[in-house]
């Protein structure tokens, strides 16, 4: 029976007594023109970078603020996902002590960042349909297992996990379960925001390296409670998001109409992708998908991956994974991109 969720039972003991590196910057809420800064040791020729970047990336905050219905202090912002996720294995993961549990086949990076910090990652293999193993999983969370890993939309299958299925971890679970969402603007499924009051203990993470289309950046989001929030707030350096970053960032997330449209025409094209898939000899299984690529399972995966990549066109190899043997993942591209990906594969 899951005990009544408390964050401070998870928290490292040297991460509750950290003091954080206060920056020149943080001393400061309100910038003005005519105010005169001789505090952070900066050059003082005016170029548009030669000054440090908004520590907590007000403005960036404030837009996604509107854009998700969610407070600015239930979001965080990392240099991609991948710092984000690594924050929180630092905060709550104890090195040689705690565990966590992730569902291959999945996103690799789990893995590597539970190695850099010195956790032991439980593996629990997806059930063939590609939904987690529940009961199996609830089994392993009883050996110190602090945090829980659900990529749903889902990589490398690219189904989104039951709904019933997640809460029914999110509500048994006694640790942090991470749900990474950074196919969701794909997706019919909601976003688990929606749910950050009701379930105290989930963190979602989420991308403008997908459909926003701004993977050169490195700009990862976090939403979780206050508490949560306030705990990785304390620990990520001063300055993980660049200036430009942030620009970049606040100009796209001023258009979300051109990002919705983007995101329509690339389920569009999946569409076409899935039904070419599907009258290619050599294919076998065209798993469903809820993301912006189409996992397929072929006769001979590292054969057609070579013979693709002699036509120019890479797409990635996925065999050695878990349930995926001789399975292909193509990314849906532009038309174009996808009308070579199919004439190449319908010569080979």
């Amino acid at each position: 029976m899951k005990t009544k969720f408390n964050i401070n039972n998870l928290i490292r003991e040297n991460i509750k007594t950290l003091k954080p590196y206060s920056s020149a910057r943080d001393e400061y809420k309100e910038v003005t023109e005519d105010m005169v800064f001789l505090d952070a040791n900066e050059n003082p020729f005016q170029n548009g970078v030669n000054r440090y970047p908004d520590p907590q990336q007000n403005k960036v905050k404030t837009q996604l603020s509107k854009l998700k219905g969610i407070s600015t202090e239930n979001i965080l912002l990392g240099n991609g996902s991948d710092e984000v996720l690594d924050l929180i294995f630092r905060a709550f993961c104890e090195p040689n002590q705690d565990k966590i549990i992730t569902l291959p086949p999945t996103y690799g990076m789990y893995g590597v960042l539970a190695n850099i910090n010195a956790v032991e990652n439980i593996e629990i293999t997806l059930e063939y349909d590609f939904q987690p193993n529940v009961d199996e999983i609830l089994r392993a969370a009883h050996t110190n297992a602090k945090l829980l890993f659900l990529c749903s939309p889902n990589n490398p299958t690219a189904n989104s996990f039951e709904a019933y299925n997640i809460e029914k971890l999110i509500k048994n679970f006694n640790g942090l379960v991470i749900i990474d969402e950074a196919y969701i603007d794909f997706s019919k499924e909601k976003s688990w925001i929606a749910r950050l009051e009701e379930f105290p203990n989930i963190i979602v993470t989420q991308t403008l390296s997908k459909a926003y289309g701004m993977a050169g950046i490195r700009l990862g989001v976090c939403y979780a409670s206050a508490e949560i929030i306030s705990v990785l707030n304390r620990i990520k350096p001063p300055y993980n998001v660049n200036e430009l970053t942030q620009l970049k960032a606040l100009e796209r997330l001023s258009n979300p109409q051109d990002v919705s449209e983007e995101i329509n025409k690339i389920l569009q094209q999946r569409d076409w992708l899935i039904s070419e898939l599907k009258n290619i000899k050599f294919v076998t299984i065209v798993h469903p998908s809820d993301a912006n690529f189409i996992l397929v399972e072929v006769d001979d995966a590292n054969k057609r991956y070579s013979e693709l990549i002699n036509k120019g066109i890479v797409v990635r190899n996925r065999t050695t994974q878990p349930l995926c043997e001789n399975c292909l993942r193509f990314t849906v591209g532009s038309q174009i991109e996808n009308i070579k990906l199919i004439t190449a594969l319908k010569a080979l």
